[in-house]
C-alpha cells in the first residue's frame, strides 16, 4: 500500500511541477514546413506587400515582400529567422506546431541565460538562428496579456543605444495583429 501511495504522490508532483521552457526562434525552414503542410497564406501574402526597413528610421512599402522574399526581391535562406510575419501568422504556426508564444516577461526571463553574440548596432546582417543570441537579431512577437496591441521584444540589428534601445527590456514597441516587417519574426516556447 505504501508503494501505491508513493507512486501516486510521484505522479502528482510530476504533473503539478512548473514546466521548464526554452525559447526557440522559428526559422524560414520551419515556417516553410508549416506552409507546405497547411497551405496557409500569411498577412503579407494576402495584402501583396509589406514594410521593408532600410535603417532604424526609414521604411518603404514593397510589393511582393513576404516571408519567402523579405525584401521583395531576394529569397530568404532556410537558416535565417522567418520574418515578414504578423502576430496572426505566428499564432497559426503555434496552433499547427502545438506550441505557444512567450509573454513579454517570459521572453526576457528566458533570453537572459543566452550568452551568444547579441546582434545589434547594425554591425551584422540578420544571422542564422543557431549562431547568435535571440536578442538583437530580429524583433520577436510576444503573446499579449490584456491587450490587442502586440508587444515586440528583443530589438533587431538596427537597434543601438543611440536609436531604438530594442535590446533593453524596458523598451516599448507595439504593432497590430496584421503587421509584418523585414525585421519582425517570432520565437516559441519549447520544453
Amino acid at each position: 500500500m505504501k508503494k501505491l501511495y508513493l507512486f501516486l504522490f510521484a505522479i502528482l508532483v510530476s504533473c503539478s511541477s512548473p514546466k521548464d521552457y526554452n525559447l526557440k526562434t522559428v526559422s524560414v525552414k520551419e515556417f516553410k514546413d508549416f506552409i507546405n503542410a497547411t497551405g496557409y497564406t500569411t498577412s503579407a501574402e494576402q495584402y501583396g506587400w509589406s514594410f521593408v526597413q532600410q535603417d532604424v528610421y526609414d521604411y518603404e512599402i514593397v510589393n511582393g515582400a513576404n516571408w519567402l522574399m523579405p525584401d521583395g526581391i531576394n529569397p530568404s535562406l532556410d537558416s535565417l529567422p522567418v520574418t515578414q510575419v504578423s502576430y496572426n501568422d505566428a499564432i497559426e504556426y503555434c496552433k499547427w506546431a502545438g506550441v505557444s508564444l512567450p509573454t513579454y516577461d517570459q521572453y526576457w526571463e528566458l533570453v537572459s541565460s543566452d550568452d551568444r553574440l547579441i546582434v545589434s548596432d547594425n554591425m551584422y546582417p540578420i544571422s542564422s538562428v543557431e549562431s547568435v543570441n535571440i536578442i538583437g537579431n530580429v524583433w520577436d512577437i510576444t503573446e499579449p496579456i490584456n491587450s490587442d496591441q502586440i508587444r515586440l521584444a528583443g530589438g533587431s540589428l538596427f537597434c543601438s543605444i543611440d536609436t531604438c534601445h530594442g535590446t533593453q527590456e524596458d523598451r516599448e514597441l507595439y504593432v497590430d495583429k496584421e503587421t509584418g516587417n523585414i525585421h519582425i519574426g517570432f520565437s516559441i516556447l519549447t520544453e
